[in-house]
């Protein structure tokens, strides 16, 4: 067995400009990171958005009928939700609105933020004009 031995000869330039790409590599995927990192200060101030205790109060339209829903707020959260002005005819033209309110208020004191109440197929329309009322309504608990 012969041994042939192999000598490799590196150029100083070779060895500065490949640490020089290493290093700017690094870099750039450092930078990648932090800037599509999602921020613990951002994700923190969406948890403690609370609301003001009391009950507040957002016009809904349902053709032309104006009714009123009304916001509990206790302990931060939105605990309930109630139409005001519901008589029989807004209950025989939108007979869903009833059923869509009782499973909202079921969901409620269970959710943290109202984007996380979840409906049915069935109803959909009718939860989203709530829904959106709800919002209102709590905006004027923010502020």
């Amino acid at each position: 067995m012969s041994s042939k031995t192999k000598i490799v000869v590196f150029k100083a330039k070779e060895l500065i400009y490949t640490g020089i790409f290493i290093i700017l590599g690094i870099l750039l995927i450092m930078l990648l990171i932090f800037m599509f990192a999602p921020s613990k200060e951002s994700s923190k101030t969406k948890k403690t958005s609370s609301y003001t205790e009391g009950v507040y109060s957002s016009p809904l339209k349902l053709g032309e009928n104006e009714l009123e829903l009304e916001v509990t707020v206790k302990n931060g959260k939105a605990q309930s939700a109630a139409l005001k002005h519901l008589n029989k005819t807004v209950k025989t033209m939108y007979p869903l609105i009833e059923p869509s309110l009782t499973e909202i208020n079921r969901q409620l004191p269970k959710i943290k933020n109202i984007e996380d109440l979840k409906f049915s197929n069935q109803n959909q329309y009718t939860n989203t004009i709530l829904k959106q009322a709800i919002k209102n309504a709590l905006k004027k608990a923010q502020e």
